[in-house]
C-alpha cells in the first residue's frame, strides 16, 4: 500500500511540476508573443474599444492615432496623416490583419494598460491608459528621400552616426495603410493581396527595402576592404599597385577589367577617390580570404543589426572557408561583388562607423515613451554595437571618403561647403541581365559628422551607375538633413533640390 502511495504522490508531484512550468511558459516566456499575437482577441478587442496610444516623429508631428469612429462613439480606428510616406516605418494597427512594423514594436506601450499608480486615490482604484512613442524620424526628410526617390524601387536609410538615431527610412515600394485598418473585411483583405503581392523586381508593397531586401554593395565595399588594411594589414596602405586595364585572375583564365575598361593602379589613397576595381582587386589578394571576412564580421555583417523594427536581415560575406580556395572570388569579394551582399541599413552603419571615429552606434527608432500623463515612462539610451576601427583608423578613411566627393566619382554632386565623404557603389552582378545596381554612400560634414547615409537602387539600366543613379538622391538627402539639424527647413535647399 505504501509503496502505490508513493509512486501516486510522485505521479502528482510530476503532474503539478508540468503544470507549474506551463504556467511559467505561458505568463512569462510566452507573454509577450501572446500578447501581440493578432489572432489574440483581447487585442482586436481592445483596438476597437479603446484608444491605442499616438506615435509621434521628431518634430511632433502625429504619424498615428486613434480617433472615435463617430462622435460621441466608444469605439475607435486608427489613422495615419502622412499615409503611405510614412506606411513603411510606422506600419498599422488592423482588426483583420493585426499589427505591422513599430506599431508591433512598441504594442505592449501602444496598447492601454494599467498606469502605476500617481497617488492614493489611484492606489484604490487603478488607473488603465496607453502610453505614447516618439520617434527619431524626420517627415521631412522622409518627405525629400520620397520625392528623389521618384517611384523608383530603392531605398534611403539617413543615421546620426553620433548615436544611432534613424532620421529617414524610406523605402519602394511602399503602401497605403488606410484600407488594411477597415472595419469590412472585403477592403481590407483586397489591400492585403495587392500590398502582399510582389512587383516586377520581386519587391512586395508591405516589406522594406531598407532593411528587408540584401543587394550586391559593388564598390563601397572598398570602405570594409580599406579597413581591412588600416586594421590588419597596414604595410599595404601605401603599396603601389599597377596600373591596368585588366588583370589575369588567378587560377583562372578570365580577365578582370575595371568599370568601363579604364586603367588605373597606385596606392589606396590614389585608388579610392577614381574606385579602381584592378587595384582593389589585388588588394583583396593580398589581404586573403580571412582577414577580409574578419573585417566584414567587425562592421556586424552577418549578424542581424540590433534596430528596433520587425524583419529586419543579416547582411552577407561568404565564410573565410569558402573563399580560401577560390582566389578569384577573393578578387571580386574585395569590391563588393560575387557573393556579397548587404541591406542599406547595414551600407549607411558602415558610414556611420567611420564617420563616429570607428564606433558603430546601435541604430534605432524610439527616442521615448511617454504616459497618459505626459510623464516620460521610457527614454532611449544610446549604446555601441561594434567598433571595427579605431579613431586613428577611421582618421585614415575620411580624407579617402572626402576626396570622392572632391574629385573622384562623386565630383560635382555636392556644396564643397558640405565636407561630404562618400563612396559610390555600381553592381553588374544583379539579378536581371544588363541592369546594375547603384549605390553611394556619405556622411557630413566631414570636420564632425552629424549625419550618414545609405541610397541604393536596385535594377538600374546598365548606362547607369552609382553617381549618376543614386548621388542626385543622395546629394538632396544630405543637404536636407544638414538643414533640418541646422533648424532650416529642408525646402532651404531650393536652388539645387527643387521642391
Amino acid at each position: 500500500m505504501s509503496r502505490r502511495l508513493g509512486v501516486l504522490a510522485m505521479v502528482i508531484f510530476a503532474l503539478l511540476t508540468l503544470v507549474v512550468l506551463q504556467a511559467f511558459n505561458v505568463q512569462y516566456l510566452r507573454a509577450p508573443a501572446l500578447n501581440a499575437s493578432p489572432i489574440n482577441p483581447r487585442n482586436s478587442s481592445v483596438a476597437a474599444n479603446l484608444a491605442r496610444g499616438t506615435i509621434y516623429a521628431a518634430d511632433g508631428s502625429v504619424l498615428a492615432e486613434s480617433v472615435p469612429t463617430s462622435p460621441g462613439s466608444s469605439n475607435y480606428r486608427r489613422i495615419y496623416p502622412y499615409g503611405s510616406l510614412m506606411s513603411g516605418v510606422v506600419g498599422f494597427s488592423s482588426p483583420t490583419y493585426g499589427l505591422w512594423a513599430l506599431e508591433a514594436q512598441y504594442n505592449s506601450y501602444l496598447t492601454p494598460h494599467s498606469q502605476p499608480p500617481s497617488s492614493f486615490e489611484q492606489l484604490l482604484a487603478p488607473s488603465s491608459g496607453a502610453d505614447s512613442v516618439t520617434l527619431t524620424i524626420l517627415p521631412a526628410l522622409e518627405r525629400v528621400a520620397a520625392r528623389y526617390l521618384a517611384g523608383q524601387d530603392g531605398a534611403v536609410v539617413v543615421l546620426d552616426p553620433r548615436n544611432g538615431d534613424v532620421l529617414a527610412m524610406y523605402s519602394n515600394p511602399t503602401y497605403n495603410p488606410v484600407p488594411l485598418t477597415s472595419l469590412s473585411y472585403a477592403v481590407a483583405s483586397a489591400a492585403w493581396k495587392k500590398d502582399t503581392t510582389n512587383n516586377a523586381n520581386g519587391f512586395p508593397p508591405l516589406g522594406s527595402v531598407a532593411t528587408q531586401q540584401t543587394f550586391p554593395p559593388g564598390s563601397t565595399f572598398k570602405i570594409i576592404t580599406t579597413s581591412a588594411v588600416v586594421t590588419k594589414r597596414p604595410d599595404l596602405f601605401l603599396k603601389q599597385y599597377p596600373v591596368h586595364q585588366y588583370i589575369n585572375l588567378p587560377n583562372s583564365n578570365q580577365r578582370f577589367y575595371n568599370f568601363a575598361h579604364s586603367s588605373c593602379g597606385g596606392d589606396i589613397p590614389e585608388m579610392l577617390p577614381p574606385s579602381c576595381d584592378t587595384g582593389f582587386a589585388l588588394v583583396g589578394l593580398d589581404l586573403g580570404a580571412n582577414l577580409l571576412a574578419a573585417t566584414a564580421n567587425t562592421f556586424g555583417v552577418n549578424e542581424t543589426p540590433p534596430i528596433d523594427f520587425p524583419g529586419t536581415v543579416k547582411s552577407y560575406f561568404p565564410p573565410a572557408s569558402s573563399l580560401v580556395n577560390n582566389l578569384p572570388f577573393v578578387a571580386y569579394s574585395a569590391i563588393g561583388q560575387g557573393n556579397v551582399r548587404l541591406t542599406a541599413l547595414q551600407n549607411a552603419m558602415v558610414a556611420a562607423a567611420v564617420a563616429n571615429h570607428g564606433v558603430m552606434m546601435s541604430p534605432h527608432f524610439l527616442s521615448e515613451v511617454t504616459g497618459p500623463n505626459g510623464a516620460v515612462v521610457k527614454h532611449y539610451k544610446d549604446s555601441v554595437w561594434k567598433t571595427p576601427l579605431q579613431p586613428s583608423q577611421a582618421a585614415q578613411i575620411v580624407p579617402l571618403m572626402e576626396n570622392v566627393a572632391k574629385y573622384g566619382t562623386a565630383a560635382g554632386l555636392f556644396p564643397p561647403a558640405d565636407l561630404v565623404g562618400a563612396k559610390t557603389g555600381t553592381s553588374q552582378v544583379g539579378n536581371k541581365a544588363n541592369n546594375t545596381d547603384d549605390w553611394m554612400i556619405s556622411f557630413a560634414p566631414g570636420n564632425a559628422p552629424t549625419v550618414a547615409a545609405a541610397v541604393v537602387l536596385p535594377f538600374q539600366p546598365s548606362t547607369q551607375e552609382g553617381a549618376t543613379a543614386a548621388g542626385p538622391v543622395m546629394k538632396c538627402v544630405i543637404e536636407a538633413a544638414l538643414a533640418l539639424q541646422a533648424g532650416k527647413p529642408a525646402s532651404g535647399t531650393a536652388t539645387t533640390c527643387p521642391s
